[in-house]
């Protein structure tokens, strides 16, 4: 007869449920801080006879993030004042960043819409006084389309073949020394890539201004972004998919090719776009190697031609309220067209992403 053994613990009863009543700010306490903040700001700024706007934004921002501090101490504790100060520190911050920003965009729409209407788009400044009412940026406009264009047929292709060594082939001494200088080119001033196609394009050969020459220095800008954001989009690739197109004994550059491209074009592309859209302002090059033209040049291998950024820059300078107002009609032809590319770029990675199955 085997031995039974029987467990007499105690079967202890569960717990009732506790619920611990503590003190919460309300969910409008943020925005009254805020809203106090401001007044405080303001009533400073006004009794000490400050005029800058500037000013009573950083005050409003000191106070809010002091009187949170002090409030949510006082009603929560020590413990939960600090996480609410960091949520604080990070409106600040974004408030601070989107500020500068909307401002830009709306002033520049503002002044801007002034002249931008049908007659701008498609008329140049060809025999027209620039001192009067009139004129427009469409050789401008084609003069940065045919600039960023062969920019951008030139810098893609040298771009992609970069990234595809470095991540695909490169090892040893020669990887390490092309990324080194890939990151040392990311950190060129413009100015610089502009005297250096002044010294050999245009002095050494012998070349004269054109939109070519100002296209060859955007390349040079161009292509160090293609190459890192390339070469990132790449390395996200998983390495099992190389590894199965391997293993059917599919060749490493046709797998490359049908695989490993197909699977990172929608990075690709977003890096290109934003690549595009970052040279499309660049004015120093053009300053130097295109010169600026009132007239339609449609031949981006001969002669002085306009762009939208040396065209900003030269109707500023005259300094004439109608040639202020071409400025600003064009920059905001800039900025639309750069938020036209990101948007493109934008929806080009949601469209080329990668399925998951649900």
């Amino acid at each position: 007869m085997s031995d039974t053994v029987i467990d007499r613990t105690p079967v202890m009863d569960p717990l009732p449920d506790v619920t611990i009543a503590r003190r919460r700010m309300p969910r409008w306490a943020p925005v009254g801080i805020a809203i106090a903040s401001i007044a405080l700001a303001v009533g400073l700024g006004l009794a000490a006879g400050w005029q800058s706007r500037v000013q009573w934004g950083m005050i409003a921002a000191a106070f809010f993030v002091i009187g949170t501090y002090t409030v949510t101490t006082a009603v929560e504790g020590s413990r939960q004042a600090k996480d609410r100060i960091a949520t604080s520190v990070v409106w600040v911050c974004f408030a601070l960043a989107i500020v500068p920003l909307v401002s830009l965009a709306w002033v520049t729409a503002v002044r801007g819409m002034k002249v931008l209407d049908g007659y701008f788009l498609s008329h140049s400044m060809a025999g027209l006084n620039q001192t009067v009412p009139g004129g427009g940026i469409y050789h401008a406009i084609i003069g940065t389309l045919e600039q960023v264009g062969f920019a951008t047929l030139i810098a893609v292709p040298v771009g992609l073949l970069t990234a595809i060594y470095l991540v695909e082939y490169g090892k040893g001494r020669l990887a390490k020394a092309v990324t080194f200088f890939v990151d040392v080119m990311t950190g060129i001033p413009s100015i610089v890539a502009g005297l250096f196609i002044l010294s050999t394009w245009v002095l050494t050969f012998g070349m004269g201004p054109s939109g070519f020459a100002g296209s060859l220095a955007l390349a040079i800008l161009m292509m160090p972004i293609v190459v890192r954001s390339t070469e990132e989009m790449l390395k996200l690739v998983p390495n099992e998919l190389r590894e199965a197109s391997l293993a059917l004994g599919v060749p490493k550059w046709r797998t490359i090719l049908k695989v490993v491209l197909p699977t990172a074009i929608g990075g690709i592309t977003t890096g290109v776009m934003l690549a595009i859209a970052r040279i499309a302002g660049e004015t120093a090059p053009v300053l130097l190697l295109v010169l600026g033209s009132s007239f339609i040049n449609n031949d981006p291998l001969d002669g002085p031609q306009a762009s939208l950024p040396l065209y900003v820059y030269q109707e500023y300078m005259l300094g004439t309220p109608h040639s202020y107002d071409r400025a600003w009609g064009a920059a905001l032809t800039l900025i639309i067209f750069v938020m036209v590319l990101n948007l493109l770029a934008r929806g080009i990675a949601r469209w080329k992403a990668p399925k998951t199955g649900r």
